[in-house]
């Protein structure tokens, strides 16, 4: 479906409002993977469950992890750290969460699988991860581009010493690996090589050290130990603060103060830096973003309305995602009328007001929630195919209409 986005710039009524957002998708996905993994039965609250979620549960499901939902509390039967089949095969579709963390959990389990992708996930990297898994014993067939889904994996129990991994195009390999971890009978040293912001992987230290297991960071190095074993337990999940970006987005070109309900200042997921820089009142300038940089390209769609340049860097890895987002991002501010200058690790956008255009979304949820933002202040945006955000925020489009009528009536 395409969306066109209404134009509401000094059409507001009533500034204030109050919206909700699914569960974090990032928290989600990790509390899924530990509790797969526990000893034990828990539950999960408040789970944000998106296309990406769902495909996740339904490969932990193929691999005989037994899983039930009652509305956005999700239940798991834990298998103790050992896969109750030992062979089979698993469909990660373009879910790159699922991807990375099933991958490391058949490399770290005794058996044979296939796993198999969308076409779309097939172009992502994994490369850096397949590599740091090999060397630690897994072995892998390729059943039609190297380093890439499809392949036939045979995992071992017993990595061989110290693992390193190159996180320069997804910290998600250094998650993955570690929660996966504790598969290995005799722990597990990894060592992390490039570099990428490492507010996911505290997140998933965090997470684990929530079930029960301690993961340890050598002073002075990027090497972190994973010992013991994760039990059981009931566990709240925050809003998704990815989601709820778009909506603070909204605050800095409207001058509304719309809020999203749950999300506070002291927050696990790295995104709440895009929130505090909008509450701030960025206006331009330099920005290193590799930190949140799945917020690049919200802050790409809000660029225009900025009074100065906005120079966004630091996000080379973005070209490797659901698209190329930083020629995404160049081609759709193009359309629009937007002067604005790509590099290769990042863009710059000159202020001035977007013309009416259609924004191409390459089948990536994230353009096409960002850039119906820019839409709220222009004339004409129309999104087309709106109905990727399904892959995170099924109900974005919907809500956004809601929020319209809410400020504007």
């Amino acid at each position: 479906m395409n969306y066109s986005v209404p134009n509401i710039y000094k059409k507001i009524k009533n500034k204030n409002a109050l919206v909700s957002v699914p569960g974090s998708k990032s928290i989600t996905a990790r509390a899924l993977f530990i509790s797969a993994l526990a000893k034990g039965e828990s539950t999960l609250y408040g789970a944000g469950l998106s296309d990406d979620c769902l495909t996740f549960i339904d490969s932990l499901k193929s691999l005989g992890i037994k899983i039930s939902l009652n509305g956005s509390a999700v239940t798991v039967e834990g298998c103790c750290g050992v896969l109750p089949v030992k062979g089979g095969e698993v469909y990660v579709g373009s879910a790159g969460t699922a991807a990375r963390f099933i991958t490391a959990l058949l490399a770290f389990s005794e058996g044979e699988f296939v796993v198999r992708s969308s076409e779309q996930m097939k172009r992502r990297p994994m490369g850096d991860l397949i590599s740091a898994l090999e060397k630690a014993g897994a072995r892998f067939e390729f059943l039609e581009n190297e380093n890439c889904f499809p392949f036939r994996i045979r995992g071992t129990s017993a990595p061989e010493g110290e693992m390193t991994v190159d996180i320069s195009k997804s910290s998600q390999f250094m998650s993955a690996i570690l929660m996966a971890g504790v598969c290995a009978k005799d722990g597990l040293r990894v060592r992390a090589a490039g570099s990428h912001g490492m507010k996911y992987i505290d997140m998933t230290a965090d997470i684990m050290w929530s079930f029960g297991v301690n993961v340890e960071r050598e002073q002075g190095a990027p090497v972190y130990v994973v010992k013991g074993a994760y039990s059981a337990r009931r566990y709240d999940i925050e809003p998704d603060i990815s989601a709820a970006c778009y909506f603070y987005a909204m605050n800095r070109i409207l001058g509304t103060d719309i809020r999203v309900r749950g999300v506070l200042p002291h927050n696990c997921q790295g995104d709440i830096q895009f929130i505090k820089l909008m509450q701030g009142g960025f206006d331009g300038g330099d920005i290193d973003m590799s930190a949140f940089s799945d917020q690049a390209l919200t802050m790409a769609a809000v660029a225009p309305y900025l009074s100065k340049p906005t120079h966004i860097c630091g996000i080379e890895h973005i070209r490797g995602q659901e698209c190329d987002r930083i020629a995404a991002m160049a081609t759709n501010l193009r359309a629009m009328g937007i002067e604005c200058e790509e590099q290769r690790d990042g863009i710059t956008v000159y202020p001035s007001q977007p013309q009416s255009a259609h924004i191409n979304t390459f089948g990536d949820h994230r353009v096409a929630m960002s850039f119906a933002v820019t839409g709220l202040r222009a004339d004409g945006i129309v999104i087309e195919n709106a109905e990727v955000c399904s892959k995170t925020f099924r109900e974005y489009f919907d809500v956004l209409g809601g929020l319209v009528k809410q400020i504007t009536e």
